[in-house]
């Protein structure tokens, strides 16, 4: 997180981008995906099949008001990033306090 904007990053290998779902609401971003997999073995004189399903799900609490216009995510080589910019009101909430000596 900076001034800005909040970054998340969440290394997925082995997912292709379509199984990947993002739900953004106003308080957090939800992370859905399901991985596949499907390995065949064709000998002489054997077959073989396998075949793996696993998912997953990680919610993430935001920790500003987040422009949902503005977001963005971008899966690239199993990194996926997703870029919340900061609403203008979000981004004035940092106030510096100034330090008196008694």
């Amino acid at each position: 997180e900076d001034d800005k904007e909040v970054l998340i990053t969440s290394e997925l290998p082995g997912i292709d981008e379509k199984d990947i779902d993002i739900t953004l609401s106003k308080d957090s971003v939800t992370i859905m995906g399901e991985k596949k997999q499907e390995t065949e073995d064709k000998g002489k004189d054997h077959y073989r099949m396998e075949r793996s399903y696993g998912s997953f799900r990680r919610t993430v609490q935001l920790p500003a008001e987040i422009d949902d216009d503005k977001a963005q995510a971008e899966f690239k080589k199993g990194v996926l990033k997703i870029k919340l910019p900061k609403t203008a009101e979000a981004q004035k909430t940092h106030k510096k306090i100034e330090v008196i000596s008694g």
